[in-house]
Protein backbone atom coordinates (compact mmCIF):
# COMPACT_ATOMS: atom_id res chain seq x y z
CA UNK A 1 0.00 0.00 0.00
CA UNK A 2 1.10 3.22 -1.14
CA UNK A 3 1.72 5.90 1.26
CA UNK A 4 0.57 9.59 0.57
CA UNK A 5 2.39 12.30 1.36
CA UNK A 6 0.58 15.16 3.71
CA UNK A 7 -0.81 17.92 1.94
CA UNK A 8 1.73 20.58 1.71
CA UNK A 9 1.45 23.83 3.64
CA UNK A 10 0.74 26.85 2.13
CA UNK A 11 1.00 30.64 3.20
CA UNK A 12 0.47 33.95 1.35
CA UNK A 13 2.04 36.38 2.94
CA UNK A 14 2.31 35.13 6.25
CA UNK A 15 -1.08 34.27 6.17
CA UNK A 16 -2.42 30.19 5.69
CA UNK A 17 -4.12 30.14 2.48
CA UNK A 18 -7.54 30.59 1.97
CA UNK A 19 -9.94 30.01 -0.93
CA UNK A 20 -9.70 33.49 -1.29
CA UNK A 21 -5.83 34.03 -1.85
CA UNK A 22 -5.65 30.88 -3.46
CA UNK A 23 -7.71 32.64 -6.50
CA UNK A 24 -4.31 34.52 -7.12
CA UNK A 25 -2.43 31.99 -8.40
CA UNK A 26 -5.44 30.51 -9.60
CA UNK A 27 -6.00 33.52 -12.16
CA UNK A 28 -2.96 35.55 -12.14
CA UNK A 29 -0.04 33.37 -13.76
CA UNK A 30 2.14 35.90 -14.39
CA UNK A 31 4.98 35.26 -12.16
CA UNK A 32 8.55 34.00 -11.06
CA UNK A 33 9.98 31.76 -8.06
CA UNK A 34 12.39 29.64 -6.73
CA UNK A 35 12.87 26.16 -5.07
CA UNK A 36 15.46 25.23 -2.19
CA UNK A 37 16.11 22.86 0.47
CA UNK A 38 15.84 23.35 3.54
CA UNK A 39 17.87 21.06 6.56
CA UNK A 40 17.82 21.89 9.90
CA UNK A 41 16.89 25.21 8.70
CA UNK A 42 19.57 25.94 6.77
CA UNK A 43 20.09 26.05 3.15
CA UNK A 44 22.80 26.61 0.40
CA UNK A 45 23.32 28.85 -1.66
CA UNK A 46 20.42 30.84 -0.09
CA UNK A 47 21.76 34.11 -0.89
CA UNK A 48 21.71 32.97 -4.75
CA UNK A 49 17.92 32.35 -4.44
CA UNK A 50 17.41 35.84 -2.99
CA UNK A 51 18.94 37.35 -5.85
CA UNK A 52 17.37 35.25 -7.79
CA UNK A 53 14.06 36.46 -6.80
CA UNK A 54 15.17 40.15 -6.31
CA UNK A 55 16.54 40.27 -9.92
CA UNK A 56 13.38 38.36 -11.54
CA UNK A 57 10.88 40.96 -9.74
CA UNK A 58 12.41 44.25 -10.93
CA UNK A 59 12.40 42.45 -14.52
CA UNK A 60 9.12 41.36 -14.32
CA UNK A 61 7.29 44.07 -11.98
CA UNK A 62 9.59 47.01 -11.93
CA UNK A 63 9.99 46.65 -7.96
CA UNK A 64 12.85 44.82 -5.70
CA UNK A 65 12.14 42.26 -3.67
CA UNK A 66 13.34 42.59 -0.05
CA UNK A 67 15.60 39.41 0.96
CA UNK A 68 14.74 39.82 4.65
CA UNK A 69 10.97 40.24 4.28
CA UNK A 70 11.83 36.77 2.26
CA UNK A 71 13.44 34.84 4.71
CA UNK A 72 11.14 36.45 7.27
CA UNK A 73 7.71 34.39 5.26
CA UNK A 74 10.22 31.25 4.70
CA UNK A 75 10.72 30.92 8.46
CA UNK A 76 6.94 31.38 9.13
CA UNK A 77 5.99 28.87 7.02
CA UNK A 78 8.24 26.11 8.36
CA UNK A 79 7.42 27.05 11.75
CA UNK A 80 3.46 27.07 10.87
CA UNK A 81 4.47 23.84 8.97
CA UNK A 82 6.32 22.57 12.13
CA UNK A 83 8.98 20.95 9.52
CA UNK A 84 13.44 22.29 9.71
CA UNK A 85 13.98 20.33 7.18
CA UNK A 86 11.95 20.55 4.05
CA UNK A 87 10.88 21.69 0.28
CA UNK A 88 10.24 24.95 -0.18
CA UNK A 89 8.97 27.11 -2.80
CA UNK A 90 9.02 31.03 -3.05
CA UNK A 91 6.23 32.16 -5.76
CA UNK A 92 5.89 35.79 -6.45
CA UNK A 93 2.87 37.62 -7.99
CA UNK A 94 1.76 41.04 -8.61
CA UNK A 95 -2.06 40.85 -9.23
CA UNK A 96 -3.70 43.66 -11.25
CA UNK A 97 -3.69 46.47 -9.19
CA UNK A 98 -1.70 45.50 -6.59
CA UNK A 99 1.40 47.46 -5.92
CA UNK A 100 3.41 45.31 -3.64
CA UNK A 101 4.48 41.63 -4.54
CA UNK A 102 2.51 38.80 -3.26
CA UNK A 103 4.71 36.17 -1.60
CA UNK A 104 3.53 32.49 -1.56
CA UNK A 105 5.67 30.16 0.83
CA UNK A 106 4.66 26.56 -0.31
CA UNK A 107 6.34 23.92 2.42
CA UNK A 108 6.59 19.84 1.35
CA UNK A 109 8.28 17.12 2.62
CA UNK A 110 12.46 17.48 2.56
CA UNK A 111 13.24 15.78 -0.95
CA UNK A 112 16.30 14.37 -2.83
CA UNK A 113 16.93 13.56 -6.77
CA UNK A 114 15.81 9.87 -7.17
CA UNK A 115 18.38 7.70 -6.80
CA UNK A 116 20.11 5.68 -10.02
CA UNK A 117 21.55 7.31 -13.61
CA UNK A 118 18.86 9.38 -15.34
CA UNK A 119 17.50 9.13 -19.25
CA UNK A 120 16.88 11.75 -21.25
CA UNK A 121 14.89 12.50 -24.61
CA UNK A 122 15.62 15.17 -26.89
CA UNK A 123 13.06 17.41 -28.09
CA UNK A 124 12.99 20.59 -29.94
CA UNK A 125 12.29 23.40 -27.43
CA UNK A 126 13.42 26.40 -26.01
CA UNK A 127 11.41 28.69 -23.14
CA UNK A 128 11.01 32.43 -23.59
CA UNK A 129 13.17 34.00 -20.96
CA UNK A 130 15.16 31.28 -19.94
CA UNK A 131 16.91 33.28 -17.52
CA UNK A 132 13.88 33.47 -15.23
CA UNK A 133 12.40 30.37 -13.48
CA UNK A 134 8.56 31.10 -13.58
CA UNK A 135 5.28 29.04 -12.91
CA UNK A 136 3.31 27.42 -15.42
CA UNK A 137 5.54 26.18 -18.22
CA UNK A 138 3.64 24.08 -20.24
CA UNK A 139 6.16 23.12 -22.87
CA UNK A 140 8.68 21.50 -20.35
CA UNK A 141 5.59 19.24 -18.38
CA UNK A 142 4.30 18.05 -21.85
CA UNK A 143 7.36 17.12 -23.09
CA UNK A 144 8.68 15.68 -20.00
CA UNK A 145 5.31 13.57 -19.93
CA UNK A 146 5.84 12.84 -23.73
CA UNK A 147 9.77 11.55 -22.28
CA UNK A 148 7.97 9.32 -19.37
CA UNK A 149 5.53 7.66 -22.47
CA UNK A 150 8.79 6.87 -24.58
CA UNK A 151 10.85 5.13 -21.51
CA UNK A 152 12.95 8.04 -20.65
CA UNK A 153 12.92 9.87 -16.68
CA UNK A 154 13.05 13.41 -18.34
CA UNK A 155 13.27 15.46 -21.49
CA UNK A 156 16.18 17.55 -22.28
CA UNK A 157 15.68 20.77 -24.16
CA UNK A 158 17.41 21.43 -27.21
CA UNK A 159 17.35 25.32 -29.79
CA UNK A 160 17.53 25.12 -33.38
CA UNK A 161 20.07 23.31 -34.87
CA UNK A 162 19.91 20.42 -32.28
CA UNK A 163 21.66 22.97 -29.77
CA UNK A 164 21.94 21.49 -25.82
CA UNK A 165 20.37 24.37 -23.43
CA UNK A 166 18.89 22.30 -20.13
CA UNK A 167 17.20 19.73 -18.98
CA UNK A 168 13.46 20.01 -18.43
CA UNK A 169 13.78 20.51 -14.60
CA UNK A 170 17.59 20.30 -14.31
CA UNK A 171 21.05 21.85 -15.72
CA UNK A 172 23.15 19.45 -17.96
CA UNK A 173 26.72 19.34 -17.59
CA UNK A 174 28.92 17.22 -19.54
CA UNK A 175 32.82 15.54 -18.19
CA UNK A 176 35.51 16.12 -21.22
CA UNK A 177 37.63 14.29 -18.81
CA UNK A 178 39.86 17.15 -17.67
CA UNK A 179 37.00 19.71 -16.81
CA UNK A 180 33.12 20.03 -16.34
CA UNK A 181 31.39 21.54 -19.48
CA UNK A 182 28.19 23.55 -19.28
CA UNK A 183 26.36 24.19 -22.95
CA UNK A 184 26.98 27.59 -23.58
CA UNK A 185 22.95 28.56 -24.86
CA UNK A 186 20.32 30.68 -23.74
CA UNK A 187 19.02 28.50 -19.82
CA UNK A 188 18.52 28.68 -16.42
CA UNK A 189 21.64 29.10 -14.44
CA UNK A 190 20.42 26.61 -11.25
CA UNK A 191 21.35 27.40 -7.83
CA UNK A 192 23.21 24.08 -7.83
CA UNK A 193 24.56 25.16 -10.70
CA UNK A 194 26.14 27.89 -9.86
CA UNK A 195 27.52 26.58 -6.35
CA UNK A 196 29.35 23.69 -8.68
CA UNK A 197 30.59 25.98 -10.63
CA UNK A 198 31.63 28.40 -7.60
CA UNK A 199 33.46 25.28 -5.70
CA UNK A 200 34.84 23.92 -8.50
CA UNK A 201 36.40 27.45 -8.97
CA UNK A 202 38.08 27.26 -5.19
CA UNK A 203 39.14 24.10 -5.35
CA UNK A 204 40.81 24.92 -8.34
CA UNK A 205 39.14 22.72 -10.90
CA UNK A 206 38.40 23.57 -14.23
CA UNK A 207 34.60 24.36 -15.59
CA UNK A 208 33.71 25.80 -18.86
CA UNK A 209 31.12 27.11 -20.65
CA UNK A 210 31.09 25.81 -24.47
CA UNK A 211 28.29 24.84 -27.27
CA UNK A 212 26.88 21.31 -27.16
CA UNK A 213 25.41 20.00 -29.77
CA UNK A 214 23.06 16.48 -30.06
CA UNK A 215 25.44 15.37 -33.28
CA UNK A 216 28.69 16.50 -35.38
CA UNK A 217 31.83 18.02 -33.31
CA UNK A 218 30.41 19.42 -30.28
CA UNK A 219 28.28 17.03 -30.12
CA UNK A 220 27.07 14.67 -26.62
CA UNK A 221 28.65 11.92 -28.09
CA UNK A 222 32.23 12.79 -27.47
CA UNK A 223 32.20 13.40 -23.56
CA UNK A 224 32.94 10.13 -21.48
CA UNK A 225 30.32 11.32 -18.98
CA UNK A 226 27.48 13.46 -18.03
CA UNK A 227 24.67 14.73 -15.29
CA UNK A 228 21.86 16.91 -14.13
CA UNK A 229 21.44 19.17 -10.88
CA UNK A 230 18.91 21.07 -9.36
CA UNK A 231 17.72 21.74 -5.78
CA UNK A 232 17.23 18.00 -5.00
CA UNK A 233 20.40 17.12 -5.81
CA UNK A 234 23.41 15.63 -8.70
CA UNK A 235 22.54 12.32 -10.58
CA UNK A 236 24.87 10.92 -13.13
CA UNK A 237 23.20 10.63 -17.09
CA UNK A 238 23.41 7.05 -18.39
CA UNK A 239 21.66 7.90 -21.71
CA UNK A 240 21.00 10.66 -24.21
CA UNK A 241 18.42 9.11 -26.83
CA UNK A 242 20.63 6.47 -28.39
CA UNK A 243 24.54 7.61 -26.40
CA UNK A 244 24.77 5.93 -23.81
CA UNK A 245 27.27 7.44 -20.79
CA UNK A 246 29.42 5.08 -17.93
CA UNK A 247 28.92 5.93 -14.87
CA UNK A 248 31.60 7.67 -13.54
CA UNK A 249 31.72 7.40 -10.16
CA UNK A 250 34.87 9.16 -9.12
CA UNK A 251 33.09 12.19 -10.86
CA UNK A 252 29.75 11.82 -9.26
CA UNK A 253 31.63 11.55 -6.06
CA UNK A 254 33.92 14.80 -6.35
CA UNK A 255 31.09 16.74 -7.76
CA UNK A 256 28.90 15.56 -4.07
CA UNK A 257 32.10 16.61 -2.44
CA UNK A 258 32.35 20.15 -4.12
CA UNK A 259 28.09 20.82 -3.61
CA UNK A 260 28.81 19.79 0.36
CA UNK A 261 31.57 21.80 0.44
CA UNK A 262 28.90 25.14 -0.20
CA UNK A 263 28.35 27.12 3.01
CA UNK A 264 25.11 26.79 4.38
CA UNK A 265 23.08 29.71 5.55
CA UNK A 266 20.45 30.09 8.34
CA UNK A 267 17.53 31.17 6.96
Amino acid sequence: MTTQPPPPHIELDGRPATEETLRIPALYGFGHFTALQVRDGRVRGLGLHLARLDAANRELFGLPLDGDRVRELIRHALAGAGRRDASVRVNAYLPPGATRTTLMVTVREPAVMPSGARSLMSVPYARTAPHIKRPGEFGQTYYGVLAGRAGFDDALLTAPGGVVTEGAITNIGFWNGTSVVWPDAPALIGITMALLEQGLERAGRSSVRRPVTLDGPDGVGRFPAAFVCNSQGIAPVRRIDDTVFPVDEELMKDLGAVYDSAPEETV
